[in-house]
């Protein structure tokens, strides 16, 4: 596998997701279109070595903190939000084997991912129930059946796993993605996140050993392994920010060459005190969302940095506050990114421009989980004190 090259070593995670946004950008309207595996995109990322930004440094990554970290998939979301997501769930997933799992187990994994700049993909999805785990002897399981919003999985080198034993339990397995019978039906085609290879994965008759099985402590058994679904949702809150700043930054360019509307008293756009509204309703939403975003990634990373001592009010805390920026970052991507248009005029609707990605990837991504379940967590919250119960969506 590939490594770093030299020119990126002095640069900051920041810089370098800044520098493949230049690259992304410049193909995304097009790559949106046709969809399907972005592979030349996900070897850029391989090559630029932000794979290794969430590994510890004892491992040999770069044992980035979450603010660093968000501040890249936000970065990257601003012009393709597909690649945002898969580069994302790597992070999570990366994350999802440090909570459930010890250092001696997943410490070959981390030293193997940085080395060699292994991109992670996802075929969990803990609501598919087709997949199931069958242990046929005391050192060997065999996973079979198929499993659906595999993000990230066509491509990637390694593949974070799930299927359901006879007793109903969920087990989460770490396996190489070319390991014998996992195969990949490449049949995502939604109208957003169109190159985020979320289709379906089918397992048959895979066989994956007892140390690859992540069990101690095992999903969600602590309040500190719980903050993994906590993690996920703070990545689509940069997701959506990050599609929101994108969309309102091509608007911006877009409105400061035009003239104004025939009826308006303005000669340039820029002067029109409608326009200049909608880009002031646009700007304020947009800094709402980044306040509580900051707030909810600084409670993260106290959260993270407590480890095991955490309790379930400390994780509570945080849930809330990700919620919080969750509900934001959902309704102010999907205003920004219909209401543009308002803005830019008919011109703007163009199939050429395809600027209707932007809507059409925060809608799709957005329906992850209903947002109306966190407006709830959120009200009880502040009408009881309770916190959310903690699950693979809160």
């Amino acid at each position: 596998m590939m490594n770093a090259p030299q020119h990126t070593l002095n640069l900051s995670p920041l810089d370098i997701a800044k520098n493949l946004a230049v690259q992304f950008a410049k193909t995304a309207a097009e790559r949106d279109k046709v969809g399907g595996n972005p592979k030349v995109e996900r070897d850029l990322i391989r090559q630029s070595g932000l794979l290794g930004l969430s590994i510890p440094q004892q491992y040999g990554g770069q044992g980035a903190d979450w603010k660093t970290i968000f501040q890249t998939i936000q970065t990257i979301a601003q012009v393709d939000s597909s690649i945002a997501h898969v580069y994302g769930f790597h992070h999570l997933l990366i994350a999802t084997v440090q909570l459930f799992s010890q250092p001696e187990q997943y410490a070959k994994w981390f030293e193997q991912t940085a080395k060699e700049n292994l991109f992670w993909g996802n075929t969990l999805n803990p609501l598919d129930q087709r997949t199931t785990a069958q242990q046929i002897s005391e050192n060997e399981f065999i996973f079979h059946g198929d499993k659906s919003f595999c993000s990230g999985s066509i491509d990637s080198d390694i593949l974070l796993c799930s299927g359901f034993n006879e007793a109903g339990k969920l087990l989460i397995g770490v396996i190489p993605t070319a390991r014998e019978g996992v195969s990949f039906l490449g049949d995502w085609n939604n109208m957003g996140q169109r190159q985020t290879d979320s289709g379906n994965s089918h397992f048959e008759q895979v066989k994956i050993s007892k140390d690859e099985l992540l069990l101690n402590p095992g999903p969600l058994s602590t309040p500190y392994s719980s903050l993994r679904p906590l993690i996920a949702q703070l990545i689509f809150v940069h997701l959506f920010l990050g599609v929101a700043e994108g969309a309102f930054e091509t608007a911006k360019e877009t409105v400061q060459s035009q003239k104004a509307w025939s009826k308006s008293l303005a000669e340039h756009a820029v002067n029109d005190p409608f326009t200049q509204k909608h880009f002031a309703e646009f700007y304020v939403q947009l800094e709402g969302v980044r306040l509580l975003a900051n707030k909810a990634v600084e409670k993260l990373q106290e959260a993270w940095d407590i480890g095991e001592s955490l309790n379930a009010e400390q994780r509570g805390e945080v849930s809330i506050a990700i919620a919080t920026a969750k509900i934001a970052a959902t309704n102010t991507s999907l205003f920004v990114t219909q209401n543009i248009f308002q803005v830019m005029g008919a011109r703007a609707t163009t199939a050429k421009l395809n600027l209707d990605r932007f809507w059409r990837n925060v809608r799709t991504q957005t329906l992850h989980d209903p947002i109306d379940y966190k407006y709830q967590e959120v009200g009880e919250w502040v009408l009881t004190t309770k916190v959310p119960t903690p699950s693979f969506y809160s």
